[in-house]
């Protein structure tokens, strides 16, 4: 999706903020974060204990292909779509046999990502939410449940809850009656990737919500 398909209306949050431009920068740092030791993989791991081994995993909003990558490496069939081309030229360098889509998920067509209902699990992590076109919130969770099997699939997505560093603020109710929309039940959330307990009064949540 090209950033002019928002010239008409509210720009998209995160190329506003970022230009577009911060592929190379945001995989220099994980790259630094990673020859320092970090753990880059708590979202994989969640990600990963919810499902079994080889489940199709959509990477909502992946940027330099960090998650979906490892979801891979870990043994299942991942593809992502973020609307920041580069971010995708960092994530297709990075792991050329991979799927990547270069997508805006309130307008995404499922059929650009394997179709409707592909998918075992969604992710929307990394601020994905509070970066979004503002208005659109509601639809891009709609487009992630479309994306995942009736019986089972989930949706993931964590945010901050204050909006971030130039993002949205989405409130927890309006997520919730986005995901109820959408046809979504709730599972879990949590107050980070590593199952922190829940804290309303905290700055992030994770939210876990399952497809019936």
């Amino acid at each position: 999706m090209s950033t002019d398909d928002h010239r008409t209306g509210p720009a998209n949050r995160w190329l506003e903020v970022t230009g577009g431009t911060r592929g190379p920068a945001y995989a220099a740092r994980f790259r630094e974060l990673a020859a320092q030791g970090r753990d880059l993989h708590g979202e994989a791991r969640f990600c990963d204990a919810l499902v079994p081994r080889g489940a199709r995993v959509l990477d909502a909003g992946c940027g330099t292909g960090r998650i979906a990558v490892e979801l891979a490496r870990l043994g299942h069939k991942t593809v992502g779509v973020d609307i920041d081309a580069s971010m995708l030229g960092e994530a297709r360098a990075a792991a050329p046999g991979l799927a990547w889509v270069l997508g805006d998920l309130a307008t995404l067509d499922p059929q650009a990502v394997d179709g409707p209902d592909a998918f075992d699990l969604a992710v929307a992590a990394g601020n994905v939410m509070v970066y979004l076109t503002p208005g659109t919130e509601a639809r891009a969770v709609a487009t992630l449940a479309s994306c995942v099997r009736p019986g089972g699939g989930l949706v993931v997505a964590g945010f901050a809850l204050d909006g971030g560093d130039g993002g949205t603020r989405v409130e927890v109710s309006a997520y919730d009656a986005a995901c109820a929309a959408a046809g979504l039940e709730p599972v879990d959330r949590f107050a980070g990737w590593d199952r922190e307990p829940w804290d309303p009064a905290g700055r992030y949540g994770v939210f876990v919500h399952r497809r019936p």
